[in-house]
């Protein structure tokens, strides 16, 4: 892995601020020289990661929404629609430009470092189907979705020169499918994640910056399941990495609040990562602070030397006022 030295810090991606103005203001004069990378924050409607694509999916006149679905809409191909599922654009592309013009203003201005990228994170494609589409309708939403989705990733490469650009695929309804908690379409299960896992991977060119953000979700505060240690992680990890084409500049993996124990981190020493690969650990939580932030960086230190360090998750559904000691916390570990 990438030569030890100084943690590096990695920003998630959501930022619970006003504006991607505040977030790369207030991100870049608090991490100064240990973040490379400056997500926007994804504020205003894109706030609670995949749900502003609730209003993308209801308005496609191929799906209709499944009564009584409960807590999370579904929905299933629409009967009365004539012809294919096709998407328009799903708001990535316009998104990543304006807050783009707003990263190079403030570099210009002094305020954002030169030679920080701009980190743009998108969901995967599954993400958004498997957990917004019923079974029996996930293999006719998917291509398209993804199809679209990938068209909007070239859309942001045409828009910023790859030299300023870093992309991160988030993957964490891929866990819960792993898990066994979300119902796919395909067989079997860890083959297809993996699959597509290294299409988004192999759809990015090497010139551009990339990683991947592993996560086992923090709706409400809370894991939809607790992870029984790294083994799984790790292993979806080499997967990704083993016959990579192209750089993988980062992966992140989380670390629950609780787990400060040897069994959680040993699977690590089973880690196969590329040279140019940083591990980033998140391992910062705020309910413990520094301590209990260096308390876990010390075990995972006994199963791996060298990893950057973030949250377990973006933290924008954090309330606004907790952002400065979370920074804090990154800086001073």
């Amino acid at each position: 892995m990438a030569g030890a030295g100084k943690r590096e810090v990695l920003l998630v991606g959501s930022v619970p601020l006003g504006s991607a103005e505040q977030v790369f203001a207030t991100c870049a004069g608090a991490l100064a020289g240990q973040v490379k990378r400056l997500p926007d924050g994804e504020t205003g409607p894109r706030t609670n990661w995949i749900a502003w694509q609730r209003a993308i999916l209801a308005g496609n006149p191929a799906l209709r929404l499944l009564p009584g679905a409960g807590p999370y809409p579904i929905f299933v191909l629409n009967p009365d629609h004539r012809g294919p599922v096709a998407f328009g654009p799903l708001g990535y592309a316009a998104a990543a430009r304006d807050s783009y013009a707003v990263f190079c203003r403030l570099r210009d201005a002094g305020r954002v470092p030169r030679g920080m990228r701009f980190q743009v994170s998108l969901p995967t494609p599954l993400a958004v189907i498997a957990q917004y589409i019923e079974a029996s309708a996930q293999s006719a939403v998917e291509g398209p979705y993804e199809k679209r989705l990938i068209v909007e990733a070239g859309e942001i490469m045409d828009a910023i020169p790859h030299a300023d650009l870093a992309l991160q695929w988030d993957v964490a309804v891929e866990f819960a499918v792993l898990e066994g908690l979300r119902r796919v379409h395909f067989q079997p299960v860890y083959e297809g994640v993996v699959a597509r896992l290294k299409a988004l991977r192999d759809a990015i060119p090497p010139a551009v910056e990339m990683g991947f953000h592993l996560c086992y979700g923090d709706s409400g505060g809370k894991h939809f399941k607790e992870p029984a240690d790294t083994s799984l992680l790790v292993k979806v990890a080499n997967a990704i990495s083993a016959d990579s084409a192209r750089p993988i500049q980062w992966i992140h993996m989380p670390v629950p609040k609780e787990r400060d124990d040897s069994a959680f981190f040993a699977p690590l020493k089973n880690l196969k990562l590329r040279p140019e690969t940083r591990l980033f650990l998140g391992l910062v939580h705020p309910g413990d602070g520094i301590e209990g932030t260096r308390r876990r960086m010390a075990m995972a230190a006994r199963f791996v030397k060298d990893f950057g360090i973030a949250t377990e998750c973006g933290f924008g559904r954090r309330p606004p006022e907790t952002v400065p000691d979370l920074l804090r916390i990154h800086a001073d570990a």
